[in-house]
Formats: structure tokens, C-alpha cells, sequence
């Protein structure tokens, strides 16, 4: 079988599926990174493009055309980022194989997205080329699937997908915690600081933590336009104690200090795409607390047993869910572990990869989907 994925850059956000996935298939697989290089779309700082199955179709006509010819012929193509092109491409063959659409919600402002010319543009494809045509969908946000269903696109046909960042399988939630002992609950946020990431709201409960007599302390990771706001936001409201500013560190010791702190914050509002960060302070042993209208959270999180959810931009529910796992030490440690184990056995890299190769041999052979949670699940 001959499968391959098609998006705009092979960045950090793709090369861990795609390492797992050419282990599996070899030279079967291959990643068409859709446009040229730049530093910028590079995220993470590396260059990923001098993998063995990575075409690079943005930046010569030979491997733009040879990505074309995949596109017809491969038994099974996946479409992100900037692939429109070949999805159509594909669709116009009369003997269309297998294929899936990858991405995020279009609705993140709500209707009022319908009138984005990016958006236009896929629903007229989707409509004249994807809709009769073995065309799947793979959602990368919690919010994919109903979005797409108010657009009158994929109905019954979305799985649950994602970003799959390193998972470390032999990591010790209590060997790396070098605070498990103290009664001061560390917690952290992590983020550029801009509006819809919503610093503001760890402070606001920071405040009421404080007033209530609970010892705690917060580390704030990152810069940004709003950030100098928040510094004199804590304090204007006298919270130097309990909250302290770090600027922003590499992703390497972000994950070292997600080791060292029992619980993340995740305030981010709808307009957060999936939040990748969600994976790493899980996997590192955080209890996550995270906002309901992040696109990873309702996938990844099972309320009050492998982090919490509260309500988007609501401190008192924020407030409420950090004041049950300060309060209640023994929910925390749990919580703790499961996370991890989340991360380990249905969340990571491997399984993702598993999981679609069983997807496409499921649908292949006309069977409904045997897998039942996680990633490939249905949405």
C-alpha cells in the first residue's frame, strides 16, 4: 500500500506521524511538503526536509510533478495544509482511491467564517469534486466535526486526529517530581502572551486562591503583546508572592519545567487552533486544566480523571478546578498518573500511526471502525 500526506511544511507538528509511519510502510510512505521552505513556518527552529520520504513539491517542478502523479495514483493520500491542488487532483480520477482530509475547525469566529475566500474555496471543492468520492475526514480539533456538518460536508465521516508530540515511555511521574513532597502546589502557564491565550485569568484566580489561604505558587512562561499588561496586572493586585514572570525559555527546559510543576494551565479561548502544548504537559506528568474551547482538550481529557476542564473564560470555574486538585492532593496525584498513561498507550506518535493503518484497512474492506478510542476513533 502506498500512502501518502500531503501539507505545507514538514515541521515539528508532522514529523513524529510521519517518522512512525514510514517505519510501518518504507518506501510505501511519503510526505509532500506542499511549499518552499522558510525560517518562519519552520516551527521549532528544524529543518525536517532531508527525510527519505519527504518530497518537496514547493520547490521544483520535478518533484511538484512527480507529487501530482502521487496524487492520482497512490493507493491512499491525506490532505493538509495548502493541498488543495492535489485533492482535487486526485478526485478528478475516475478510480479515486481511498482519501482523507486533515485540518482544524473552519468555525472559529462562527458563521461569519463563511465568508473567508480560503473557506469558499474548499467548500466549492469539496462540493463539486470530494463529495461523491471516497473522501474522509480527519479532525484535528474536538470542534472539526460539527463545523463541517453545519457546512453540509462529511456527515458520518470524521475521526478523531490531532498533533502527536514525544511521548517518553519509560517516564516516572513521581521520580520526576522534585517538589512531590512540599505542601506548596507549583503551577504553570505557558504560552505567548496574547489576548486569546488569556493570561489574565490564572491572575484573577490566583486572587481568590490567595484570599481562601491556599499555598500555591504560579510560573508564567513566555512573551507577547499583553504581557507587560498581566506583570502589572499581578501587581496592582499585590501577587508578586505567589506569582513570578520567566520570559520565554526553549521547548527543551519548557519540558523540564513542566516536570517540576504538578499542574498546567490552559486558558487559551476558541480561537486556539489545537494546542499542542496539551500533549507535552501531559506527557511530563502535569495535571492539565484546560479550557473547553481548546480543539486537543475534549479529545484528550476525561474530566476529574486525567486533568480537568473548565468552562472558557470563566474564573470561577477555572478557580473552582484548581481548588479541588490543591485541596484534594491524592485527585492530584492520580490525575497526574493518568495523564501520563494517556499519553503513553492512546495519544502518542506509535499508536497514532497504528491507529490509521487500521482505519484505512477498516474502511478498505468495508467494515465499520474497530477502533473505539483515541486517535481514528470516530468523531
Amino acid at each position: 500500500m502506498k500512502l501518502v500526506f500531503y501539507c505545507n511544511f514538514l515541521n515539528h507538528h508532522q514529523v513524529l506521524i510521519a517518522d512512525e509511519l514510514y517505519k510501518h510502510l518504507g518506501d510505501n510512505y511519503a510526505f509532500v511538503a506542499t511549499l518552499p521552505r522558510n525560517d518562519k513556518e519552520l516551527k521549532g527552529g528544524l529543518d525536517y526536509s532531508s527525510r527519505p520520504y519527504c518530497i518537496l513539491a514547493g520547490e521544483s517542478n520535478d518533484a511538484h510533478d512527480k507529487a501530482l502523479e502521487l496524487a492520482r495514483t497512490a493507493d491512499v493520500c491525506v490532505f493538509g495544509a495548502c493541498s488543495q491542488e492535489y485533492a482535487v487532483e486526485r478526485a478528478k480520477q475516475k478510480d479515486c482511491g481511498l482519501s482523507f482530509e486533515m485540518g482544524e475547525r473552519w468555525l472559529k469566529r462562527g458563521l461569519i467564517n463563511v465568508l473567508s475566500p480560503t473557506l469558499r474555496r474548499w467548500w466549492m471543492n469539496y462540493m463539486r469534486y470530494y463529495h461523491r468520492k471516497p473522501f474522509y475526514k480527519l479532525c484535528s480539533s474536538a470542534f472539526v466535526a460539527k463545523d463541517d456538518v453545519k457546512l453540509g460536508a462529511y456527515k458520518g465521516r470524521h475521526y478523531k486526529w490531532g498533533y502527536f508530540t514525544g511521548v517518553d515511555l519509560g517516564f516516572d511521574v513521581e521520580a520526576s517530581t522534585d517538589v512531590s513532597t512540599s505542601n506548596i502546589t507549583p503551577l504553570m502557564w505557558c504560552s505567548r502572551f496574547l489576548s486569546l491565550k488569556h493570561p489574565e485569568l490564572p491572575i484573577l484566580m490566583a486572587q481568590r486562591l490567595k484570599k481562601e489561604g491556599l499555598q500555591f505558587f504560579i510560573d508564567f512562561y513566555g512573551s507577547g503583546e499583553v504581557e507587560q499588561k498581566s506583570r502589572d496586572m499581578v501587581s496592582c493586585l499585590g501577587l508578586d508572592d505567589v506569582v513570578r514572570f520567566h520570559g520565554a525559555i526553549p521547548n527543551d527546559q519548557v519540558l523540564k519545567e513542566m516536570r517540576r510543576h504538578k499542574i498546567f494551565l490552559f486558558t487559551s479561548d476558541r480561537f486556539e487552533g489545537w494546542g499542542a502544548v496539551a500533549n507535552e504537559a501531559m506527557s511530563q506528568g502535569c495535571a492539565l486544566v484546560g479550557s473547553d474551547a481548546i480543539g486537543s482538550v475534549p479529545y484528550l481529557v476525561d474530566n476529574c480523571r486525567n486533568g480537568m476542564i473548565f468552562k472558557s473564560g470563566d474564573v470561577d470555574s477555572l478557580t473552582d478546578c484548581v481548588r479541588t486538585l490543591i485541596e484534594n492532593r491524592s485527585l492530584l496525584e492520580d490525575i497526574r498518573h493518568n495523564a501520563v498513561k494517556t499519553m503513553q498507550t492512546m495519544w502518542s506518535p506509535a499508536v497514532a500511526a497504528r491507529n490509521l493503518l487500521k482505519l484505512i484497512d477498516d474502511i478498505k474492506n468495508g467494515r465499520s471502525c474497530s477502533i473505539k478510542e483515541g486517535p481514528c476513533s470516530n468523531a
